[in-house]
């Protein structure tokens, strides 16, 4: 699942021990490892070598060039969500060729330089979308490559704001409504169908949802194969991770309460479930994964601040903040903690409140947790922090951003640097009036 575990008594990231990065970069600390990163897109990818396929990798889910980096090595494409994400590609050594340029609201501006950056498809979200993209691309004197967000109407998702695919969301065009749209495109001028598209939520833990939709898409993609020489299927991605019991070695679990079951869902499970309905399309399928790719591949280091007991509970005040690691407040998103000390099987244990220093009552990352007691100055790690962790983070409350190391072996770099005081108001500035 992951490359963090206990040795000789200390949380380590493959071979380097995490009490030792937090004592010499600070924290909070993200740290992430560049194993588990890759052994999850190869089994990804090698589940499903029966059929012609392209792992595009969400960027959104962490965009940190030496993240791309790995995965440019390894031969991914990317799927983008703005112009800054395929800047980030391309200083990473991606191809644009190898990009998917997704998202609800691309602006006139990003879709010419997308265009003169060659990406390989826009997903499409909207029947004005697909105009604008048709007007840049002949303003331009060029064709836009473009395939159809689809919205088949299947509900899955952990989170009402990870559900994509239901009719009541955002995203996509109607599954009813996609031939004619396509039909229309051929009238349009400056775009060029190339693909199909969906995708329907995110952080899904059971096969049903993405059998179901693939499903529903077949018989569209057979049409579009046939009327309009599309190349590919895109699946989307969405594959759940384990956040519950993340640190799986067994004995070094047992103060863990499971409060909900872990995922069932297996790569294999996956592949099973989809590629047989896939095998006889004749088109290249692309999956676009982010959280699967990167989510059990990072931690957020933090140091206990302060304990404070009131006559209701508990509290365990750390120095991360809902700036630095926001999932909590906003999914009611559950992370495992651990301390990088790992405790004695005697260890005295509490009921206590995780909380930061950000004056927000949503500021916490446990609430009435059972954990090993924990003191001021202790290091803890939120686990499976490496998906929509640093990607999000912000300076709410005027707080530097963390520093990000990532671990290969026995080695460990700093892949971008603490944000000082100074950074904080880079940019601004006082009218002279």
């Amino acid at each position: 699942m992951h490359s963090f575990h206990y040795r000789n008594g200390t949380l380590h990231c493959e071979e380097v021990n995490l009490e030792t990065l937090a004592d010499q970069h600070g924290t909070p600390l993200y740290v992430y490892s560049s194993a588990t990163v890759r052994d999850h897109y190869r089994r990804l990818s090698g589940s499903l070598h029966s059929l012609d396929h392209l792992v595009c990798y969400a960027v959104k889910a962490n965009s940190n060039l030496a993240i791309l980096n790995l995965l440019v090595r390894e031969g991914a494409g990317f799927d983008i969500v703005s112009a800054g994400e395929l800047f980030r590609v391309l200083q990473a050594g991606g191809k644009a060729e190898q990009c998917t340029f997704a998202g609800v609201g691309k602006t006139k501006a990003e879709i010419a330089y997308a265009l003169e950056a060659g990406v390989h498809s826009f997903n499409v979200e909207s029947e004005s979308e697909l105009a604008a993209i048709s007007e840049v691309a002949r303003a331009h004197g060029k064709v836009a490559p473009f395939a159809i967000r689809v919205n088949p109407d299947v509900a899955a998702g952990g989170h009402k704001y990870i559900s994509t695919g239901k009719s009541e969301n955002k995203f996509g065009i109607g599954i009813e409504r996609v031939a004619d749209v396509y039909a229309k495109a051929a009238k349009l001028g400056g775009v060029r169908p190339v693909g199909v598209q969906m995708h329907i939520g995110s952080q899904i833990t059971e096969a049903g949802p993405f059998a179901m939709a693939v499903e529903r898409m077949l018989p569209l993609a057979e049409k579009l194969k046939t009327g309009h020489d599309i190349e590919f299927l895109s699946i989307g991605g969405g594959i759940g991770i384990a956040y519950q019991s993340s640190l799986a070695s067994g004995e070094n679990e047992w103060w863990h309460r499971r409060d909900t079951p872990a995922p069932t869902l297996t790569l294999e499970g996956y592949a099973a479930a989809v590629a047989p309905l896939l095998r006889g399309l004749g088109l290249r399928i692309l999956l676009e994964p982010g959280r699967l790719i990167v989510g059990n591949a990072g931690v957020l280091l933090t140091r206990v601040l302060y304990r404070k007991v009131t006559p209701a509970k508990r509290f365990v005040i750390v120095d991360a903040g809902m700036n630095d690691l926001i999932r909590p407040a906003l999914y009611s998103g559950y992370h495992e903690i651990v301390p990088v000390r790992e405790p004695a099987r005697d260890a005295r244990r509490e009921t206590a409140d995780v909380v930061g220093p950000v004056c927000e009552s949503g500021d916490f990352f446990a609430q009435g947790r059972e954990l090993p007691l924990t003191n001021a100055g202790d290091v803890v790690a939120l686990m499976s922090a490496g998906a929509y962790g640093f990607a999000m983070a912000s300076n709410y409350n005027s707080r530097p951003m963390p520093a990000e190391i990532l671990v290969d072996g026995q080695r460990a770099a700093v892949v971008r640097e603490r944000q000082s005081l100074a950074d904080l108001i880079r940019g601004e500035s006082i009218p002279a009036w």
